[in-house]
Protein backbone atom coordinates (compact mmCIF):
# COMPACT_ATOMS: atom_id res chain seq x y z
CA UNK A 1 0.00 0.00 0.00
CA UNK A 2 1.34 3.63 -0.95
CA UNK A 3 2.09 5.42 1.86
CA UNK A 4 -0.32 8.43 2.61
CA UNK A 5 1.13 11.79 2.12
CA UNK A 6 -0.22 13.12 5.01
CA UNK A 7 -1.24 10.89 7.99
CA UNK A 8 -3.37 12.07 11.34
CA UNK A 9 -4.55 10.49 14.41
CA UNK A 10 -6.29 12.15 17.11
CA UNK A 11 -4.79 15.45 16.23
CA UNK A 12 -5.90 18.29 18.86
CA UNK A 13 -5.00 22.14 18.53
CA UNK A 14 -6.70 24.26 20.98
CA UNK A 15 -5.98 28.30 20.88
CA UNK A 16 -7.55 29.57 24.33
CA UNK A 17 -10.31 27.55 24.96
CA UNK A 18 -11.67 27.20 21.27
CA UNK A 19 -10.45 24.00 19.95
CA UNK A 20 -9.49 24.80 16.25
CA UNK A 21 -8.65 20.29 15.78
CA UNK A 22 -10.52 18.40 17.84
CA UNK A 23 -9.37 14.21 17.60
CA UNK A 24 -8.73 14.73 13.76
CA UNK A 25 -8.09 11.51 12.62
CA UNK A 26 -7.47 11.15 8.57
CA UNK A 27 -5.47 9.82 5.62
CA UNK A 28 -4.54 11.15 2.47
CA UNK A 29 -3.23 9.30 -0.10
CA UNK A 30 -0.21 10.42 -1.91
CA UNK A 31 -0.22 11.61 -5.54
CA UNK A 32 -3.57 13.12 -5.60
CA UNK A 33 -5.51 16.74 -5.93
CA UNK A 34 -7.32 16.57 -2.31
CA UNK A 35 -9.95 19.51 -1.76
CA UNK A 36 -10.09 20.29 1.98
CA UNK A 37 -13.43 21.63 2.22
CA UNK A 38 -15.70 22.91 5.11
CA UNK A 39 -17.43 26.28 6.80
CA UNK A 40 -15.18 29.79 8.08
CA UNK A 41 -13.57 28.10 10.88
CA UNK A 42 -13.84 24.49 10.69
CA UNK A 43 -9.95 24.04 10.87
CA UNK A 44 -9.13 24.08 7.45
CA UNK A 45 -6.52 26.47 7.56
CA UNK A 46 -4.94 24.81 10.93
CA UNK A 47 -4.51 21.24 9.69
CA UNK A 48 -2.58 23.08 7.18
CA UNK A 49 -0.28 25.02 9.31
CA UNK A 50 -0.10 22.04 11.07
CA UNK A 51 1.00 19.84 7.98
CA UNK A 52 3.47 23.17 7.00
CA UNK A 53 5.12 22.24 10.76
CA UNK A 54 4.33 26.12 11.15
CA UNK A 55 1.67 25.21 14.44
CA UNK A 56 2.11 22.36 16.99
CA UNK A 57 -0.56 20.30 17.86
CA UNK A 58 -1.30 20.08 21.62
CA UNK A 59 -2.27 16.20 21.42
CA UNK A 60 -2.38 13.09 18.90
CA UNK A 61 0.33 12.03 15.67
CA UNK A 62 1.00 13.17 12.68
CA UNK A 63 2.76 12.65 9.88
CA UNK A 64 3.76 14.50 6.79
CA UNK A 65 5.67 12.79 4.00
CA UNK A 66 6.10 9.81 5.96
CA UNK A 67 7.59 12.33 8.80
CA UNK A 68 7.12 14.29 11.68
CA UNK A 69 6.49 18.11 10.48
CA UNK A 70 9.66 20.11 10.85
CA UNK A 71 12.69 21.47 8.93
CA UNK A 72 13.67 17.97 7.02
CA UNK A 73 9.63 18.16 5.83
CA UNK A 74 9.64 21.88 5.35
CA UNK A 75 11.87 21.79 1.89
CA UNK A 76 9.76 18.97 0.66
CA UNK A 77 6.58 21.55 0.95
CA UNK A 78 4.95 24.80 -1.01
CA UNK A 79 2.92 26.45 1.25
CA UNK A 80 0.34 29.69 0.22
CA UNK A 81 -1.20 30.59 3.28
CA UNK A 82 -4.96 32.00 3.14
CA UNK A 83 -3.42 35.65 4.06
CA UNK A 84 -0.33 35.31 1.75
CA UNK A 85 1.47 38.96 0.94
CA UNK A 86 4.77 39.98 -0.45
CA UNK A 87 6.59 42.78 -0.24
CA UNK A 88 4.94 46.11 -1.19
CA UNK A 89 8.58 47.33 -3.05
CA UNK A 90 9.50 44.49 -4.92
CA UNK A 91 8.59 43.54 -8.57
CA UNK A 92 7.46 40.42 -9.94
CA UNK A 93 11.19 40.06 -10.98
CA UNK A 94 12.44 40.09 -7.61
CA UNK A 95 9.79 37.75 -5.88
CA UNK A 96 11.42 35.43 -8.61
CA UNK A 97 14.78 35.99 -7.52
CA UNK A 98 14.12 35.38 -4.19
CA UNK A 99 12.36 32.17 -4.92
CA UNK A 100 15.33 30.73 -6.98
CA UNK A 101 17.72 31.84 -3.96
CA UNK A 102 15.65 30.32 -1.22
CA UNK A 103 13.07 27.99 -2.49
CA UNK A 104 13.72 24.49 -2.67
CA UNK A 105 12.75 23.06 -5.69
CA UNK A 106 12.18 26.53 -7.52
CA UNK A 107 12.25 27.04 -11.40
CA UNK A 108 12.57 30.50 -12.14
CA UNK A 109 12.10 29.83 -16.10
CA UNK A 110 8.58 28.07 -15.32
CA UNK A 111 7.82 30.75 -12.67
CA UNK A 112 8.28 33.09 -15.81
CA UNK A 113 6.23 31.05 -18.03
CA UNK A 114 3.14 31.12 -15.36
CA UNK A 115 3.27 34.23 -14.75
CA UNK A 116 3.25 35.23 -19.31
CA UNK A 117 0.58 32.56 -19.01
CA UNK A 118 -1.54 34.37 -16.09
CA UNK A 119 -0.62 37.85 -17.70
CA UNK A 120 1.51 39.12 -14.65
CA UNK A 121 4.03 41.49 -15.86
CA UNK A 122 7.42 40.54 -14.26
CA UNK A 123 8.36 44.84 -14.00
CA UNK A 124 5.12 45.48 -11.84
CA UNK A 125 5.79 46.30 -8.53
CA UNK A 126 3.53 44.40 -5.75
CA UNK A 127 2.44 47.89 -4.42
CA UNK A 128 0.23 48.77 -8.00
CA UNK A 129 -1.40 45.09 -8.01
CA UNK A 130 -5.04 44.39 -7.83
CA UNK A 131 -5.52 41.31 -4.90
CA UNK A 132 -5.85 39.01 -7.53
CA UNK A 133 -2.98 40.05 -9.07
CA UNK A 134 -1.31 39.28 -5.74
CA UNK A 135 -3.07 36.26 -5.08
CA UNK A 136 -1.80 35.14 -9.15
CA UNK A 137 2.01 35.77 -8.01
CA UNK A 138 1.88 34.12 -4.35
CA UNK A 139 0.20 31.10 -6.55
CA UNK A 140 3.03 30.83 -9.13
CA UNK A 141 5.76 30.96 -6.28
CA UNK A 142 4.26 27.77 -5.22
CA UNK A 143 3.25 25.86 -8.34
CA UNK A 144 6.74 26.81 -9.70
CA UNK A 145 8.40 24.02 -7.03
CA UNK A 146 9.00 21.14 -7.96
CA UNK A 147 8.41 19.47 -4.73
CA UNK A 148 6.13 16.56 -3.13
CA UNK A 149 3.52 18.42 -1.36
CA UNK A 150 1.68 21.86 -2.30
CA UNK A 151 -0.81 23.11 -0.54
CA UNK A 152 -2.84 26.00 -1.20
CA UNK A 153 -5.07 27.92 1.60
CA UNK A 154 -8.19 29.66 -0.77
CA UNK A 155 -5.36 30.20 -3.54
CA UNK A 156 -8.47 31.89 -5.69
CA UNK A 157 -9.57 34.81 -3.53
CA UNK A 158 -10.00 38.15 -5.47
CA UNK A 159 -8.67 35.62 -8.53
CA UNK A 160 -12.31 36.72 -11.43
CA UNK A 161 -14.41 33.71 -12.42
CA UNK A 162 -13.26 33.99 -15.84
CA UNK A 163 -9.62 33.68 -14.83
CA UNK A 164 -10.20 30.89 -12.53
CA UNK A 165 -11.29 28.62 -14.53
CA UNK A 166 -8.21 29.26 -16.83
CA UNK A 167 -6.01 28.85 -14.06
CA UNK A 168 -7.83 25.62 -12.68
CA UNK A 169 -7.52 24.04 -16.17
CA UNK A 170 -3.35 25.00 -16.41
CA UNK A 171 -2.84 23.88 -12.82
CA UNK A 172 -4.80 20.13 -13.71
CA UNK A 173 -1.98 19.60 -17.02
CA UNK A 174 0.67 21.03 -14.61
CA UNK A 175 0.24 18.53 -12.00
CA UNK A 176 -0.60 15.71 -14.23
CA UNK A 177 3.36 16.39 -15.57
CA UNK A 178 4.52 16.39 -12.05
CA UNK A 179 2.74 13.55 -10.33
CA UNK A 180 2.73 15.99 -7.08
CA UNK A 181 0.34 15.67 -4.03
CA UNK A 182 -1.99 18.95 -3.52
CA UNK A 183 -4.08 19.88 -0.90
CA UNK A 184 -6.62 22.67 -1.33
CA UNK A 185 -9.16 24.56 0.68
CA UNK A 186 -11.47 27.14 -1.42
CA UNK A 187 -15.49 28.16 -0.79
CA UNK A 188 -15.48 28.76 -5.01
CA UNK A 189 -16.81 25.10 -4.67
CA UNK A 190 -18.69 25.10 -8.22
CA UNK A 191 -16.32 27.24 -10.37
CA UNK A 192 -13.20 24.35 -9.08
CA UNK A 193 -14.60 21.26 -7.95
CA UNK A 194 -13.43 19.99 -11.66
CA UNK A 195 -9.65 19.56 -10.04
CA UNK A 196 -10.43 17.32 -7.34
CA UNK A 197 -10.40 13.56 -7.28
CA UNK A 198 -10.16 13.14 -3.38
CA UNK A 199 -12.20 15.15 -0.93
CA UNK A 200 -11.88 16.14 2.78
CA UNK A 201 -14.93 17.60 4.65
CA UNK A 202 -14.20 19.22 7.86
CA UNK A 203 -16.31 21.07 10.51
CA UNK A 204 -15.91 21.64 13.94
CA UNK A 205 -11.87 20.65 13.69
CA UNK A 206 -12.75 17.03 12.25
CA UNK A 207 -12.96 15.39 9.50
CA UNK A 208 -16.13 13.94 8.83
CA UNK A 209 -16.15 12.29 5.48
CA UNK A 210 -12.92 11.85 3.24
CA UNK A 211 -12.90 9.67 0.81
CA UNK A 212 -12.99 9.51 -3.57
CA UNK A 213 -14.59 12.67 -4.95
CA UNK A 214 -16.26 10.63 -7.64
CA UNK A 215 -17.96 9.04 -4.78
CA UNK A 216 -19.51 11.78 -3.53
CA UNK A 217 -20.50 12.85 -7.07
CA UNK A 218 -22.32 9.26 -7.72
CA UNK A 219 -24.20 10.23 -4.67
CA UNK A 220 -25.02 13.97 -4.88
CA UNK A 221 -24.39 15.39 -8.28
CA UNK A 222 -21.78 18.00 -7.73
CA UNK A 223 -19.39 18.81 -4.57
CA UNK A 224 -21.25 21.85 -4.86
CA UNK A 225 -24.68 19.94 -3.60
CA UNK A 226 -22.32 17.79 -1.22
CA UNK A 227 -21.35 21.02 1.04
CA UNK A 228 -25.10 22.61 1.18
CA UNK A 229 -26.55 19.05 2.29
CA UNK A 230 -23.14 17.47 4.46
CA UNK A 231 -23.18 21.22 6.24
CA UNK A 232 -27.06 21.57 6.77
CA UNK A 233 -27.14 17.88 8.29
CA UNK A 234 -24.41 18.98 10.66
CA UNK A 235 -25.60 22.34 11.81
CA UNK A 236 -28.90 20.82 12.72
CA UNK A 237 -27.40 17.83 15.38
Amino acid sequence: MTQPVVACEGLTKRYGKKNALLELSVEIPAGRIVGVLGPNGCGKSSLFRTIAGLVTPDKGKIEVLGQKPGWRTNRDIAYMPDRARWYPSHTVQQAFEWGRSFLPGFDKEEAIRFAEWMDIDPDMKVAGMSRGQEARVMLILCLARNVPLVILDEPFAGIDVISREAIVSGVIDHLESRGQSMLISTHDIQEVEGLFDYTVMMNQGQAIWSGETDDLRAEYGSLHNVFRTMYKKEWRR
